[in-house]
C-alpha cells in the first residue's frame, strides 16, 4: 500500500513538469473504487457529493467526524495517492485547520485542496502556512492544492479577476502551497497568463466553458478535476431510473446503465 509519505512523493511526481493528471473525482469507498479500477493514477474526493451522499448540503455544512469518516472509507478501499477536498479547512482558526489536516496526514492523505472563497487571501496563506508548520513538527508532509475563487465566486469586476488571480497565486506559492486551483477559469490566453505567472502547477476545473482537455494540456495546465460533475451524473441516472419505473413501469433506464457497474463484490474481496 505504501506509506503516506510514500504516497505524497507519488503524488507530487503526478505534478512535475511535463506530466498531466486527470482527476475523475469521488464521493465514497465505491466511487474510488471504481475510479481506481479504471486506470487513474490517483484518487481525488468531491466535498460537494461527499456532502450530499451523507445527507448535507455543500458549503462546509458537514460536521468534521463525516468528513474524516468519508476520507477513512476511501483510504480503506484504494492503494492510490489520495487527495481530500478540504473547503476551507472547516474553521478560520488556522490551528484548528492544520489540526485537522494532521489527522487526515495520519490517515495516510497525500494531498487536500482548500480554498479562500469570499475570505480575505491572507486568511488562505496563515492556513496554508500552519499546515506545513504542523506537519514539519510532525516530520511529515502533505500537497497543498490553494484554490483560488476570483473566477468561480465572481468576485471582482472581469477586467480586474486576472491580477488578482495571479497575486493569491503568488501569494499561495510563497506561504507554501503545492499547487494552484483556478475554478471557472476558461479562456486559454488567460490560463497561459496566469501558468506563466505562478510558479505552481496549474489546476482546472472541468466545466462546459472550460477548452477541451487537450487544449488546457497545450496551454500549461498540470492538472484537471471534475468536481461534483461526475457525482451529479450518477444521481442523475438515479433520478432518470427511478422516476421512469415510477411513472412509466418501465426498467430500461436502469437496466441501460446497471450492466456498466464494476463487480464490488470482487472488488472489495
Amino acid at each position: 500500500m505504501g506509506s503516506q509519505s510514500e504516497k505524497v512523493k507519488q503524488f507530487r511526481a503526478l505534478h512535475a513538469t511535463g506530466a498531466f493528471l486527470l482527476l475523475p473525482n469521488s464521493w465514497d469507498a465505491a466511487s474510488a473504487r471504481a475510479t481506481e479500477e479504471a486506470g487513474a493514477k490517483a484518487v481525488a474526493t468531491s466535498s460537494a457529493a461527499v456532502a450530499w451522499c451523507h445527507g448535507y448540503k455543500d458549503g462546509e455544512g458537514m460536521p468534521r467526524e463525516v468528513v474524516l469518516t468519508a476520507a477513512r472509507e476511501v483510504m480503506r478501499a484504494v492503494s492510490l495517492p489520495v487527495t481530500v477536498d478540504s473547503e476551507a479547512g472547516y474553521s478560520s482558526d488556522p490551528a484548528a485547520v492544520a489540526e485537522h489536516v494532521l489527522t487526515l496526514i495520519e490517515l495516510g492523505v497525500a494531498g487536500i485542496n482548500i480554498e479562500d472563497g469570499t475570505d480575505k487571501p491572507e486568511l488562505l496563506v496563515a492556513k496554508i502556512k500552519a499546515i506545513k508548520s504542523a506537519a514539519k513538527a510532525k516530520g511529515a508532509d502533505i500537497f497543498i492544492n490553494a484554490r483560488a475563487d476570483v473566477y468561480l465566486k465572481n468576485l471582482l469586476p472581469d477586467d480586474k479577476k486576472l491580477a488578482e488571480l495571479i497575486r493569491r497565486g503568488n501569494l499561495y506559492r510563497e506561504a507554501g502551497a503545492d499547487g494552484f486551483f483556478a475554478p471557472a477559469l476558461h479562456d486559454v490566453s488567460e490560463i497561459k497568463d496566469v501558468n506563466g505567472a505562478v510558479d505552481l502547477p496549474l489546476n482546472l476545473l472541468l466545466m462546459r466553458m472550460t477548452p477541451p482537455i487537450h487544449a488546457m494540456k497545450e496551454a500549461g495546465v498540470r492538472r484537471v478535476s471534475v468536481g461534483a460533475s461526475i457525482g451529479r451524473a450518477a444521481y442523475g441516472v438515479t433520478m432518470r431510473a427511478t422516476r421512469m419505473l415510477l411513472d412509466e413501469g418501465k426498467p430500461d433506464a436502469i437496466f441501460a446503465s446497471s450492466g456498466e457497474s464494476p463487480d464490488f463484490n470482487k472488488l472489495f474481496g
